[in-house]
């Protein structure tokens, strides 16, 4: 087995797709630390006093009228029917500050989790993509069946085709979120502020990029798995682009109670370890109206670990079954 996988593991990097594959998700890495700087630029010197402008003006009418428009928002308050929103939500006449005005400066610790899940979506979508050609390629050239006359044992063959696209993409996801971490550090240390960049926050941080190279190495595997069954490498990016835009992007809004079972959902909570979603929950009100909330929920890290870990499980199971008893060169 390990010797066979060894085999696949010369293969999958000798493949043409997969420094392909690789060279695009450095290039798009590349263009996401691109933004960044750009979008942590500070701004001009025009750009600046015209902020500073809009803060006089509206600190002026907070001094002169702030009192009077948060007595007339309290009042307009008591009068809303039930359930009505919180008087500190509704009526908040603070004082103006600076902050409030103009550009804010990019924030390390605030900006990286979002890049480090949108990194995560990139490496996991190429590792499918390699994986997937990997294994299906084989089928569409009829070369799986030349292999199994080499080594007949079909599950020894499947579970090192797997192995190897797990192991080969895990090292690739780790350089590139590497990259990615101290390629933004960079950045904002120069342009925005690193000062709350503690060791709890790397910490955090590098939990998050061993995940994320955790789910590329199962996407790599899932990826081999679906190319297996489907035998194309086109039919099984199709299929996973039909789910993502029918299920994940059209019905979602349909299925809103559903978002605990969709693959994103439990995605964002293992990598994040735990994300909110949000819920529509509407009743009748007092007036024989209908009102509708949207409440804020969380999807615990445990819950997507246990669904993406079983979801993989099963698909890893039929793939080896189906591997197993179908003829290759059906």
């Amino acid at each position: 087995m390990i010797r066979l996988t060894g085999v696949e593991l010369r293969r999958l990097t000798a493949r043409r797709l997969t420094v392909i594959g690789v060279l695009a998700v450095l290039v798009i890495t590349a263009f996401l630390l691109f933004a960044l700087w750009r979008e942590s630029q500070p701004l001009s010197a025009e750009e600046q006093r015209a902020a500073q402008t809009q803060f006089e003006q509206a600190h002026k009418n907070w001094v002169e009228h702030g009192k009077e428009d948060q007595a007339r928002c309290e009042e307009d308050w008591r009068t809303q029917p039930e359930p009505k929103p919180a008087m500190e939500e509704m009526c908040n006449f603070r004082e103006p500050t600076v902050d409030d005005f103009g550009k804010p400066r990019t924030v390390f610790a605030e900006v990286m989790p979002d890049m480090l899940l949108g990194s995560s979506y990139l490496l996991v979508f190429a590792a499918f993509l390699i994986g997937a050609s990997f294994v299906g390629a084989e089928f569409s050239t009829g070369a799986i069946g030349n292999w199994l006359t080499f080594e007949p044992r079909r599950l020894r063959v499947y579970g090192s085709k797997v192995l190897a696209a797990a192991i080969g993409l895990a090292p690739v996801a780790a350089v590139v979120l590497a990259i990615v971490l101290l390629g933004a550090y960079l950045i904002v240390d120069q342009l925005g502020d690193t000062a709350n960049t503690t060791g709890k926050v790397w910490g955090d941080l590098t939990a998050t990029g061993g995940r994320a190279v955790l789910l590329t190495a199962l996407g790599a595997s899932i990826g081999g798995v679906v190319g297996s069954l489907l035998r194309h490498t086109a039919a099984a990016i199709g299929v996973v682009m039909a789910y993502l835009v029918l299920i994940e992007g059209v019905f979602a809004g349909f299925l809103n109670k559903a978002q605990p079972w969709l693959v994103k959902t439990n995605f964002d909570a293992f990598v994040r370890h735990d994300t909110k979603y949000y819920v529509n929950e509407c009743s009748s009100s007092s007036d024989g109206g209908y009102l509708c909330n949207t409440i804020e929920k969380t999807l615990s890290f445990e819950h997507g670990a246990w669904y993406l870990g079983i979801l993989a499980a099963v698909l890893i199971v039929v793939g080896g079954a189906v591997f197993y008893r179908r003829d290759v060169n059906s």
